[in-house]
């Protein structure tokens, strides 16, 4: 199975869900995306990729992460490995992989949607995207 093939699998068994992406969070790029709605342009993609990299690896989140090295007297660096988030009519789960830090699987879905479902799909994937991801 490719990578493409298991964010085709992701979207399409996820009930709610309007699209999944694998994302290299060091250069912010798409590895692999799946989507059922039309508006859903490479253009609107990459904002996506580029905001989710920054909410979990930007700059502000980098200077917590140097104040937290200080106090603690001990290196702490990519420490956010989950988000969930939601607008007016989507819900957005964001995980790293454990061991590639570097790679980010973004799930959304309506509302219509069940958190404890979109959080099994991902983390449900998260080996075989580690496995399948350069």
């Amino acid at each position: 199975m490719s990578l493409q093939e298991t964010m085709n699998t992701m979207q399409r068994n996820v009930d709610g869900a309007l699209g999944a992406a694998v994302v290299d969070v060091d250069t912010g790029l798409m590895l692999a995306a799946a989507h059922s709605v039309p508006y859903f342009t490479q253009t609107y993609l990459d904002a996506v990729a580029a905001a989710a990299v920054e909410m979990i690896r930007g700059k502000n989140v980098r200077a917590v992460e140097e104040l937290l090295s200080s106090q603690r007297g001990e290196e702490v660096t990519n420490s956010i490995e989950e988000v969930q988030m939601s607008t007016p009519g989507t819900y957005h789960f964001m995980a790293t992989c454990k061991g590639k830090r570097n790679v980010l699987v973004v799930l959304i879905t309506s509302k219509k949607a069940n958190l404890g479902m979109g959080w099994a799909a991902v983390r449900g994937k998260l080996d075989e995207i580690e496995r399948l991801s350069p």
